[in-house]
């Protein structure tokens, strides 16, 4: 166990810079600068300029090593051991200016936002997506499991082909098209609960829904087709001859076995749930880092992209280690 979260943990930098590496290339061949916006009051060009070198956006090698060393503490360790932040900031002090906000991995300044640093955007839209993502898991497992377990009861059954027609629904129609819908049906037709935005209980309702269907629909067909296999097994013949009832024998006997496979799928979908939230932030109006993503990619405004990728391909890995140590936890067999 230890050494599976030393060496997952040694491969996660490696990870991460193959990662920065491709997502700089692509965002980088967008067409169009990011210091150039279509709207608004254009900076003159001498002004960009001094961005574009001050950022160092003339030059994609010098683009990649000054944000690396960013982003990874590099920078701030050497301006540390130096002095040079200190002088900085005792420069901003006889001015009569606030020092700026110094990070330890410095994701850099938005081009979109200005004023704003991708780490305060992050800081700010993490926890509304984690939130989302979290709500999202928990009830795409109580009804994929639910509707796995009632459909493998009785297979070929009514209820069986429904789940599995649900489950085919939820895989099949996108994200925005349900979450639309839902819209429709119950904030406008029905009145019930909020069309968008973020802060009410009543707010994560609808869009956690959204996001959970699809889920719920691989969780449901792997939930079925384990209590299949293992309710024709020898140990629950055996459960059923010593007299145990038919709901200890699916819920006690049978369901632990199977929740295995959902279990190694919990840790792609819970990332899945937190980072590939995109669509229905845009669709409900939700401030997260979806969202942010998004504009960012729209105004290609590097710095947000990286940063937001960055935290998201961290999450993933760190939740495939969890579920894969929580797998072995549960089954000591698994090597």
């Amino acid at each position: 166990m230890i050494s599976l979260i030393a060496r997952r943990l040694l491969q996660l930098p490696l990870i991460l810079l193959v990662i920065y590496t491709l997502t700089l290339t692509l965002a980088w061949a967008i067409p169009g600068s990011p210091l150039d916006k279509p709207e608004g009051r254009q900076p003159p060009a001498e002004v960009r300029e001094a961005m574009r070198r001050q950022y160092d956006l003339h030059s994609f090698p010098r683009f990649y090593v000054s944000y690396l060393s960013n982003a990874i503490g590099l920078r701030w360790c050497i301006d540390t051991l130096s002095g040079a932040a200190a002088r900085r900031d005792a420069a901003a002090r006889a001015a009569h200016i606030a020092p700026p906000a110094r990070y330890v991995f410095d994701l850099g300044p938005s081009l979109q936002y200005e004023d704003w640093r991708v780490n305060e955007i992050l800081a700010s839209s993490l926890p509304v997506s984690m939130t989302l993502g979290l709500v999202a898991v928990v009830i795409a497992t109580v009804i994929g499991v639910g509707a796995g377990v009632i459909g493998a009861a009785r297979p070929n059954s009514i209820a069986d082909l429904a789940t599995l027609s649900v489950a085919l629904v939820g895989v099949s129609l996108p994200s925005f098209v349900v979450g639309t819908a839902l819209l429709v049906v119950f904030p406008i037709w029905l009145g019930w609960g909020d069309i968008g935005g973020w802060g009410r209980p009543s707010q994560i309702v609808l869009p956690a829904i959204t996001l959970a269907l699809p889920i719920a629909a691989y969780i449901a067909r792997l939930t079925r087709m384990g209590m299949v296999e293992n309710l024709r097994a020898d140990f629950v013949r055996t459960a059923r001859a010593k007299g145990a009832s038919e709901a200890s024998v699916l819920l006690r006997h049978a369901l632990k076995p199977s929740f295995l496979p959902v279990l190694s799928f919990l840790g792609p979908a819970c990332a899945f749930a937190m980072t590939g939230s995109f669509v229905v932030e845009k669709v409900f109006s939700i401030p997260g880092m979806g969202q942010h993503f998004v504009n960012g990619v729209l105004n290609k405004d590097l710095f947000l992209i990286i940063g937001v990728v960055l935290i998201y391909a961290t999450i993933l890995v760190l939740l495939n280690l969890a579920v894969d140590v929580l797998y072995r936890w549960i089954d000591p067999r698994t090597e």
